[in-house]
């Protein structure tokens, strides 16, 4: 039975919320304020910890603080009535597990109590992180079973929308085996999972909606975590994810800042076994195919008028190594001509001097880039990102020339008709 201790200085609180975990055969204790929860810490060692973040005497993110040198530090989940952003992400870097906002719903409040425990029981398996390359071999050298991963603590990083402009931040919290990559709103608490079912829309960026959750531009971070064989993640975001610098490279960082820890079981890849295309097989012409392969190889061709002429890049996936170093730096990039459409479309509103590759008719306006073909290797960055809405990873050799994430996603729903 796993021990839960319920901070708030509202006796109705305490009640409601002991009512509630008690229901769900959890041994619950309570504490009106930040010594008394103290106290009982050091002398029950609760596996969790439902803190108020206002309380007369020791304040919860105060209290926060100085769980963190506890030798058998619990799960910390924040509650508040008046929290806002701010809050969340201080709480988050001093260590909670995750931040809830009154009033909350039963279900929202067992499924953060859930989560909580299940980390705290995987953290006592295994407390050090692994970081190896995606995939396991099995006899022959074929690769078909991933382990299932997730990050070994919450992380947060901020930016601004390139398509909002609002500056935004978001929240990445360790998941439970099996429940997949989820995007739930900061405020709302409304999510949707990262999968093909749920596009919503693919012009200029890929964009998830699900009842009352939508949030824009996810492919950069979809590449990252698809990268870095991240199975189970919470994202929590408002309407976009922050495009950083317009590449993947901070988000790497995030990851590998959060480290990365093996949860066991295994997701199957999938591997065609038959070549699939979408457009004109024509190579000066638009189109797209997969092809079976030994490993997960991106071919792109991009071609367009002066400055920037024709790039090609080929990527092969060798692990989180190769992305982080051939394709997550490379940056978003636009055209002057295009911007004023867009701006009439409410798009490209975050769009800066620092966090895209602008240009003119005659030449790159606002920086130098990091790789010749930075543009093609920012394609492939996208199709990354794009490809792992598949909800597994996949095998195969895929050739793009001139695609977008249209293009992409309906490739993708012909591989869901096949695979296995």
């Amino acid at each position: 039975m796993s021990t839960v201790l319920v901070v708030d200085d509202e006796n109705e609180i305490r009640s409601s919320l002991r009512g509630v975990l008690n229901d769900e055969g959890l041994r619950v204790l309570e504490a009106e304020g930040g010594r008394e929860a103290l106290a009982i810490v050091r002398r029950e060692h609760p596996e969790l910890v439902l803190l108020d973040v206002w309380m007369p005497d020791i304040d919860g993110i105060e209290l926060l603080r100085q769980l963190r040198s506890e030798p058998r530090r619990p799960q910390v989940v924040m509650i508040s009535g008046h929290g806002n952003v701010e809050t969340a992400v201080q709480a988050t870097k001093l260590g909670a597990f995750d931040f809830i906002e009154k009033p909350f719903s039963i279900d929202s409040l067992l499924q953060v109590v859930n989560r909580a425990l299940d980390h705290h029981a995987q953290d006592d398996e295994s407390e050090d992180a692994a970081m190896r390359p995606a995939g396991a071999t099995l006899a022959g050298g074929r690769v078909s079973m991933h382990p299932e991963r997730t990050i070994g603590r919450s992380v947060i990083g901020s930016g601004h929308g390139l398509h909002t402009g609002v500056r935004s931040g978001l929240i990445l919290y360790p998941l439970p085996p099996g429940r997949g990559i989820v995007f739930t709103n900061l405020s709302s608490g409304a999510s949707v999972q990262a999968h093909l079912d749920f596009v919503e829309s693919t012009g200029y960026a890929t964009t998830l909606h699900q009842g009352d959750m939508s949030v824009a531009t996810v492919e950069h971070l979809l590449a990252t975590l698809h990268a870095y064989g991240i199975t189970n993640v919470l994202v929590k975001v408002q309407s976009e994810v922050p495009v950083m610098d317009g590449s993947a490279r901070e988000f790497c960082a995030l990851i590998e800042s959060a480290g990365i820890q093996e949860q066991g079981g295994g997701v199957e890849e999938i591997a065609v076994d038959s070549r699939i295309a979408i457009g004109s097989d024509d190579p000066e012409e638009e189109g797209i195919s997969i092809e079976p392969a030994d490993s997960l190889t991106v071919s792109y061709t991009l071609k367009y008028p002066p400055p920037v002429g024709t790039q090609r890049y080929t990527f092969e996936y060798r692990g989180p190594e190769s992305f982080r170093e051939e394709v997550a730096p490379a940056r978003t990039f636009g055209f002057v001509k295009d911007m004023k459409a867009m701006a009439s479309m409410g798009l490209a509103s975050g769009g800066r001097l620092d966090n895209c590759i602008l240009i003119d008719d005659e030449k790159i306006v606002n920086t130098e880039l990091r790789f010749p073909d930075e543009l093609a290797r920012h394609k492939i960055l996208d199709v990354l990102g794009d490809l792992y809405l598949l909800g597994r990873p996949v095998r195969g050799r895929i050739d793009a020339r001139m695609t977008g994430h249209a293009d992409n996603i309906a490739l993708l729903r012909e591989i869901a008709k096949v695979a296995r």
